[in-house]
């Protein structure tokens, strides 16, 4: 069983940066996509960046050249730097990840995404 544990968010000012950590323990079976997704208070889970086994990425256009996903499979762990951060961007963020093989270029549709952190909190504001 998949258990991932997000850390790094907090509070910062606009233009400031963050980076979230998703530590992964347990099986995730090959291939497959990790992604992170962030929900806002009333509002749907959105998808922000997702990454496949081979390294190739896909950032949802309202992150792109701000955001970059990454992974470590050394320390299992998956990674989301945060740039030029905008008070929109606030939300809860969760890392996810597929527990079927799934090939391909990774997506960004949750349901797609059977395993689920708890989230982490950034706030944006001056």
């Amino acid at each position: 069983q998949v258990q991932l544990m997000e850390s790094g968010g907090g509070s910062v000012q606009p233009g400031g940066s963050l980076r979230l950590s998703c530590q992964v323990s347990g099986y995730i079976p090959s291939p497959y996509f990790m992604a992170w997704f962030r929900q806002a208070p009333g509002r749907e889970r959105e998808g922000v960046s997702c990454i496949n086994n081979d390294g190739i990425v896909r950032d949802a256009s309202a992150v792109k050249g701000r955001f970059t996903i990454s992974s470590d499979r050394a320390k299992n762990t998956l990674y989301l730097q945060m740039n030029s951060l905008r008070p929109e961007d606030s939300a809860m963020y969760y890392c996810a990840a597929t527990t079927r093989p799934s090939a391909g270029v990774c997506h960004l549709y949750p349901v797609h995404f059977g395993a689920w952190g708890q989230g982490t909190q950034v706030t944006v504001s001056a």
